[in-house]
């Protein structure tokens, strides 16, 4: 049988449901075909298992190979770019190899607004939060044209990014950095899973809200005004009552947020920083649970692994201005300016 036989029967096991089969058909088709980048792409979603499961290490390891391939033929596929950038990031929590990845799309589709949120979201997490802000920057720098759907995530991710690169960068958990006093604040919570906002919400709002209504029986004889008068004051204290609640969920769970980020860190990294006293605790337990199967499979041989962090290690972050030079808007004298730029900052 050749490449397209093969091919063909992978196509028809997918529309069945039968991925395991769909995925071996596939991989015939390009141990014939190297080339046959429709092969490579059923390879790539044969791999995962199906819509609502999560996938395993190996899985995932299956569909982002097949996704290089994929991309290496043809960079246009946008899908298969999308898809190799959340594998890289939501499953196997590779940040850095993440902001590569898109760096690298961007050379392809310089004018696509999907990189440029998506690095600046992988910054932010990382806690890098100036770097996130010119990201988001760079998006009207460079006048691109904006959904009204991205507009809005933009424009939560920039007043996010803007308040906190105006802060004191000391404040800000840095995970490598092993005296750092968010350490100290974890091991305080470490005991404890962190507190919801809707638990949050329920104890600081909804007691207002039942005083509220009890006291409004005294406008029900007024009418529709005093109708119209009660409910105005109870969404208007839903409303503050949320936005409280939220605000006290991240002073209260900022020891999580930071265990979050050293967690990140080591899956990113490959180089474990939490003690063992902090990794067997409950808080860490929590957190563990509630992230992907190949995120925790890996994150399971780093810890086994257990290399230690090198001293003066830094980030490994990409030049983010490389694709400016394929667009000829950097010259060759202003090449090393730039590079001077990056290494400042």
């Amino acid at each position: 049988m050749g490449a397209e036989e093969h091919y063909l029967d992978a196509v028809e096991a997918y529309d069945l449901g039968n991925l395991e089969e769909a995925y071996e058909s596939a991989r015939l088709a390009v141990k014939e075909d190297p080339m046959h980048v429709d092969a490579w792409q059923l390879c790539a979603e044969a791999a995962l298992p199906p819509k609502g499961e999560k996938p395993t290490l190996k899985q995932t390891a299956q569909s982002l190979s097949a996704v290089k391939k994929i991309i290496a033929i043809d960079p246009a596929r946008t899908a298969m770019w999308f898809l190799g950038g959340r594998l890289l990031s939501d499953e196997l929590g590779l940040l850095d190899e993440a902001l590569a990845w898109w760096q690298q799309l961007r050379h392809h589709m310089p004018m696509e607004v999907t990189p440029l949120v998506e690095q600046a979201t992988l910054l932010a997490d990382m806690g890098l939060y100036t770097e996130a802000r010119y990201r988001l920057e760079a998006i009207t720098d460079e006048n691109m044209d904006v959904s009204g759907q991205q507009y809005a995530k933009i424009s939560q991710l920039h007043g996010m990014v803007t308040a906190a690169s105006m802060q004191d960068e000391r404040e800000f958990f840095k995970p490598w950095e092993k005296h750092h006093n968010g350490w100290g604040a974890i091991e305080l919570k470490m005991r404890k899973p962190p507190v919801s906002e809707s638990f949050l919400f329920m104890t600081t709002t909804v007691p207002i809200l039942l005083i509220e209504v009890l006291f409004s029986n005294r406008f029900v004889e007024q009418g529709w005004g005093g109708f119209c008068l009660t409910t105005l004051m109870i969404f208007a204290t839903v409303l503050i009552g949320m936005r409280f609640s939220r605000r006290i969920f991240r002073r209260v769970n900022r020891p999580a947020f930071n265990l979050l980020r050293a967690m990140n860190f080591e899956a990113s990294s490959g180089y474990v920083v939490i003690s063992e006293d902090i990794r067997t605790s409950v808080l860490y337990v929590y957190i563990m649970q509630r992230k992907p199967k190949a995120w925790q499979e890996r994150m399971l041989k780093i810890i086994d692994d257990n290399t230690k962090l090198p001293g003066g290690w830094k980030h490994n972050l990409p030049d983010f201005e490389s694709h400016l030079e394929d667009l000829g808007l950097i010259e060759e004298g202003e090449e090393e300016q730039f590079q001077q730029w990056n290494e400042e900052e």
